[in-house]
């Protein structure tokens, strides 16, 4: 039996982490970090087979668009590592042009119905499943 998957949950705001016990039900082990710089870290480390993040945009903002370019850079180099943002409508936006440059898989607007994230998970954990 191969050991579960897991899932960094990279909490900027409270939208990625009201799903953990969904996460744990589908079956993925759960990181929780707070911090991007933090989380980058442990993608170094150990890629997990999903990333779920807050991502945001603010005008004060100097030299990125969005508070998750830097992870985001960092997750190309895992291709076999999932990303799924959980963003504002109206940063619709800057989320297309960070999209542009930087893989994301799957983006959800807040608030999030859960069937879509369970059917994404899902999907995701089968395709992981199948692969192996």
């Amino acid at each position: 039996m191969s050991p579960a998957p897991s899932l960094l949950m990279v909490n900027a705001f409270i939208g990625t982490a009201g799903y953990k016990k969904l996460y744990q039900e589908l079956g993925y082990t759960v990181i929780a970090e707070w911090s991007e710089r933090k989380a980058i870290g442990l993608l170094r480390k150990s890629p997990p087979a999903v990333i779920v993040a807050d991502f945001y945009h603010q005008t004060d903002f100097r030299d990125r668009l969005s508070n998750l370019e830097s992870l985001l850079a960092t997750a190309q180099s895992s291709p076999n590592t999932r990303i799924l943002v959980f963003y504002e409508s109206a940063h619709q936006d800057v989320l297309d042009k960070v999209r542009a440059r930087l893989r994301i898989d799957a983006a959800l607007t807040l608030p999030v119905q859960e069937d879509a994230l369970r059917t994404t998970l899902q999907g995701w954990l089968e395709n992981t499943s199948a692969s192996t």
